[in-house]
């Protein structure tokens, strides 16, 4: 068995866009890279990200939200922080991996003015789609 490129994408509550480059990662790259998600809170999967997931048939209801505390002493090759907060607050502590921001914006936050459930689940669907272009682009 060959070596896989470990990666761990972290956000501020492990709901969303970490969950979904996790799913990514599984689904198209699972090959190459091992992926994890975690954030500094453990706030749920979000059913919307579930959701828009599902439509491009990648399961992620399986994922769990974890903390960074869950995921022990694994060591990773890469860090890939998907929101701002995560990128300033990134611990200086994750061993030899190299730390990479790549925003994203947040679906809950852009759809919380949304009139409709589509309009709602666009938001979601845009983040996706960006999220899936970017792991496509990943090293391993």
């Amino acid at each position: 068995m060959s070596y896989k490129t470990k990666i761990l994408f972290l956000c501020t509550g492990n709901s969303c866009r970490s969950q979904m480059a996790e799913g990514f990662v599984r689904s198209l790259r699972g090959d190459a890279l091992d992926a994890d998600s975690a954030g500094y809170e453990a706030r749920g999967l979000d059913p919307d990200a579930v959701t828009v997931m599902q439509e491009i048939g990648v399961d992620i209801s399986r994922q769990r939200s974890k903390t960074l505390e869950d995921l022990g002493n694994t060591q990773y090759d890469y860090v890939v922080t998907v929101c701002s907060e995560a990128d300033e607050r990134c611990p200086v502590y994750l061993g030899k991996a190299r730390v990479i921001h790549h925003g994203f914006d947040d679906p809950p936050t852009l759809a919380r003015h949304a009139r409709t459930e589509e309009e709602r689940l666009d938001h979601y669907r845009r983040v996706r789609d960006e999220i899936r272009a970017y792991v496509l682009t990943l090293p391993g």
